[in-house]
């Protein structure tokens, strides 16, 4: 392990009373998704030794560990972006502290556009596969045999028996169920309405600036993935002009949705 993961290791440990199961990664505007956790212990990033930290609005920048439905699980509350000018290896290093803490599970949440034409705002999208071509690989370089394999095989990065089971809720709960291929891009600027055109020609379903690294990341350590992408806006040419803060809204109000969507997924894993 390099030494900026060997070290956040360490001092988490020193920090937690127990080992988390399940990873959470909250995309913008799903902070409060937390909040039902029962006695949380707050780390901030800052706080880890040469840890990366996150400088997006609507992203607290921090990890909560504790109990959720009875399962020790952590949040991540705020994700690393590429577009901030950090390394490939500094944004999947959340992702690496968390596998090597001895997460099983790892949700993946976002905020995301619609591409494809039945996606509207408010829609969750349940991620069945990814594109990660406009990114560089999170794997490039020295490979940590101590990690994962030099090659690992992305046929089914996303569990397929974790999709049945967001179905299955997203059916109880009355909601719209959809799944789909999520691509994403480095941002930070919105894509163009000719570059949303090539993405559905290469049949993405949804764009946004981060989760396939991550995902890759996890997938490269045998760690089981489900993502859930909330559709906050229609992709650019598709609908209205785009702000940052209008994702923001869109996402604060499927928060209580997607808590409850976290909750009954948590339970069943």
């Amino acid at each position: 392990m390099t030494e900026n993961l060997t070290s956040a290791c360490e001092y988490i440990e020193r920090n937690i009373e127990e080992k988390p199961e399940i990873g959470i990664i909250l995309g913008s505007g799903l902070g409060h998704a937390a909040s039902g956790l029962a006695q949380p212990v707050i780390i901030p990033y800052r706080e880890i030794p040469g840890f990366p930290v996150s400088t997006v609005h609507g992203h607290a920048g921090q990890f909560l560990f504790g109990r959720l439905c009875g399962k020790p699980v952590v949040f991540m509350q705020g994700r690393i972006h590429y577009y901030e000018g950090y390394s490939m290896e500094q944004v999947v290093l959340p992702v690496r502290t968390m596998g090597c803490l001895g997460i099983h599970t790892l949700i993946l949440t976002n905020a995301a556009g619609g591409i494809r034409e039945d996606l509207q705002p408010g829609d969750i999208m349940i991620i069945k596969d990814h594109i990660s071509s406009f990114i560089p690989s999170p794997l490039v370089g020295k490979n940590d045999d101590a990690l994962g394999t030099r090659f690992p095989d992305m046929t089914q990065v996303y569990d397929k028996e974790y999709i049945g089971i967001l179905e299955a809720i997203l059916t109880e709960l009355k909601l719209k169920v959809t799944s789909g291929v999520y691509l994403q891009t480095t941002g930070p600027a919105y894509e163009t309405p000719a570059e949303i055109r090539m993405f559905q020609t290469l049949g993405a379903d949804a764009v946004g600036m981060s989760t396939a690294c991550e995902a890759i990341a996890a997938s490269h350590m045998g760690i089981r993935i489900a993502g859930l992408s909330t559709i906050c806006n229609q992709a650019a040419g598709l609908g209205e002009s785009l702000s940052h803060q209008d994702i923001l809204d869109m996402s604060q109000k499927l928060s209580a949705c997607m808590t409850e969507i976290l909750k009954r997924f948590i339970v069943r894993i």
